[in-house]
């Protein structure tokens, strides 16, 4: 994964980015909150799997179609590789393999430490992330308003993920599993930082396409390697096609049209919306517990979401999820 954050690309963005466009009644928050509430489904979807079906399959299934359908429906995809650079085209493998690595990481981490635990832990770190990449590259400055929200928000995911430890009631640490999810958002912030390198180079709405489209056929082999066991079945069918057409391309394209009119660290920040949804689902959907300090800690990052979300804030420049036009 690339890590240098003061890249020509990143530092050059102001001139690449267009005008943002004039908001429209859903712009800005709405959109994104929606994206993470559908993006909170996704591990316990991957869970209604036919018994038995590797996690990562079930996960790149939905890559492949998802990606299909980003790069069909993305402008220029076909021929953003052939009017790169030598350079940018290595930032597109690097961006493949980025998205290709999360679902082969993310599902079996949900399967081995449970949807809470793992979606925390692969996107908590997401938002201070984004701040960071803004305030090292000079791109942009955290707010004192978005501080206190993400603060809070972080705060309140670590006390829902380690709420049962708290409690004296939680099992085992899955080590495994933490260090699958921590990957996951490893392969998260490698996509942001490449798929922001590109889109600042003037590719826009193109990048996503072919990075989803290229990390559908990187992870093919293992959908194939066990798909003619399960992917037939309706219960198999209707999981794929979910995570595939909603979690992945409706859900990217709702992001990208809430980011023309949010900051990308409170974008960030809002998708924290994901994990709460996620544990609240493995509650009640698949009957995980929850003691009562992790309700405080899930009440405590609604607060922070509630913080930001009231206020359409201007376009940052920083990296995050990429839009999706």
């Amino acid at each position: 994964m690339p890590n240098d954050t003061s890249s020509p690309a990143l530092t050059g963005a102001a001139a690449a980015c267009p005008r943002p466009r004039p908001a429209g009644p859903f712009a800005g928050p709405p959109p994104i909150l929606t994206a993470a509430v559908l993006w909170g489904t996704t591990g316990t979807a991957s869970s209604l799997a036919p018994a038995g079906v590797p996690a990562a399959a079930v996960g790149s299934a939905g890559l492949v179609l998802g990606g299909i359908l980003l790069f069909l429906a993305a402008p220029g995809s076909r021929a953003l590789p052939r009017t790169c650079t030598g350079g940018e085209r290595r930032l597109l493998v690097l961006g493949a393999l980025a998205v290709a690595g999360y679902p082969l990481t993310f599902y079996p981490a949900v399967a081995r430490t449970g949807v809470a635990a793992a979606t925390v832990i692969a996107l908590g770190g997401a938002p201070v992330l984004a701040g960071l990449l803004g305030l090292f590259t000079g791109r942009s400055r955290p707010t004192a308003r978005w501080t206190t929200a993400t603060a809070a928000a972080v705060l309140g995911c670590t006390v829902l993920v380690l709420g049962p430890d708290l409690a004296g009631a939680g099992a085992p640490v899955d080590v495994l599993g933490v260090l699958l999810a921590g990957l996951a958002g490893l392969s998260y912030a490698g996509y942001a930082l490449v798929g922001g390198e590109l889109i600042a180079g003037g590719h826009r709405g193109a990048v996503p396409g072919v990075l989803f489209g290229g990390a559908a056929l990187l992870v093919l082999p293992v959908v194939l390697w066990s798909a003619a066991a399960w992917l037939p079945t309706v219960r198999g069918g209707l999981v794929v096609l979910y995570l595939g057409a909603v979690t992945t391309f409706v859900c990217y394209r709702l992001f990208g049209y809430g980011l023309r009119h949010t900051a990308a660290q409170v974008a960030t920040t809002l998708t924290l919306a994901e994990p709460a949804v996620a544990a609240v689902l493995g509650v009640t959907v698949l009957g995980e517990r929850l003691p009562a300090v992790s309700w405080c800690g899930l009440a405590v990052l609604a607060l922070g979401i509630v913080v930001l979300a009231p206020r359409r804030a201007p376009r940052s420049r920083q990296v995050t999820r990429n839009s999706v036009e």
